[in-house]
């Protein structure tokens, strides 16, 4: 990655320009500059999928925006957030809450649907159900916790070190598991209790995924939502069937083409919630806009907690 003086990017038709006000990092942003990802931009392209920006320019077609607005949302790579300007496609867009700053609105997005959309509409959470939630001190993590505890889950929480126990507390976990102090599942099955985990929330995959089956409830959900192990599992659906649980995928981003309406409707909850006080986006670092190249290092070396911020150039 380097800094480079480039021109600026047009909106053409369903497509807003926006001004940066902060860019929000997340795993896939690791993946692309790795060429990792399923979306592969040819070079040179610009990264960054999820900002807080402020609206310069309307493309055709574009209806609900003006000039000047506050908005958050998802990028138009190769146009991404990691610039002074980037494109946003308007279906990604959505206001942002006057009640956060940059930083912590730039998140508001991918990760917060992702475990919005993951719990309620796939997983149908209930209220007094126990939600066992992976990776639970990084940034879809951290959202998922929050998101259960709103919906009235008793929420346990696992992370990767002592270290982290901490973040995962802080967003509001009743139970926090430390994955790397002994034996995972006999430590879940006592967090979880002898019903087990009503709904699980998994983006880690791997042998993460395996210790969840062996704690999954009866008629539980387990919602895979990423691989960030770098193991995909293999489910044993007959396990699945003689345990008689469900294996839910969730690819969060399909929605805003195939049903745009449910992403209007999970952000305009998750705004209310930020309103009232039951979301709050964890930011645990704002950095320069020259120090992206070694937040996304630290971001794909899982060094991170909760989400890092590039700040506007």
């Amino acid at each position: 990655m380097s800094l480079v003086e480039a021109p600026l990017p047009e909106a053409g038709p369903g497509h807003l320009r926006v001004r940066v006000l902060a860019t929000a990092l997340n795993f896939p942003d690791v993946l692309m500059v790795r060429g990792h990802y399923q979306v592969r931009p040819d070079l040179p392209f610009t990264p960054g999928v999820e900002v807080c920006g402020e609206v310069v320019e309307l493309g055709d077609a574009v209806a609900g925006f003006a000039v000047g607005d506050r908005v958050v949302g998802t990028t138009a790579v190769p146009h991404g957030g990691l610039a002074q300007e980037c494109l946003m496609p308007a279906t990604g867009t959505f206001a942002a809450p006057v009640s956060l700053p940059d930083a912590e609105a730039s998140t508001l997005t991918i990760g917060y649907q992702t475990a919005y959309v993951g719990l309620v509409r796939r997983a149908a959470l209930r209220a007094g159900e126990t939600l066992l939630v992976h990776a639970a001190a990084g940034g879809v993590g951290t959202a998922a916790v929050q998101v259960g505890k709103a919906l009235g889950a008793r929420v346990v929480a696992v992370v990767g070190s002592a270290a982290k126990a901490q973040v995962a507390r802080a967003a509001g976990a009743d139970v926090v598991v430390d994955r790397s102090a002994g034996d995972l599942v006999a430590t879940l099955k006592d967090a979880v209790g002898r019903s087990g985990a009503d709904v699980v929330f998994d983006p880690v995959g791997g042998a993460t995924y395996d210790a969840s089956t062996k704690v999954v409830a009866f008629e539980g959900r387990i919602v895979v939502v990423g691989f960030t192990s770098g193991t995909i599992p293999a489910p044993a659906l007959n396990h699945a069937l003689v345990k008689n649980y469900s294996i839910l995928g969730l690819h969060w981003g399909l929605y805003l083409q195939r049903d745009h309406a449910a992403a209007v409707a999970a952000h305009d909850q998750l705004a209310a919630w930020v309103d009232a006080g039951l979301v709050r986006p964890v930011v645990s670092q704002r950095v320069a806009f020259d120090e992206a190249p070694g937040a996304l290092a630290r971001l794909g070396a899982g060094e991170s907690t909760g989400r890092l911020v590039v700040l506007g150039a």
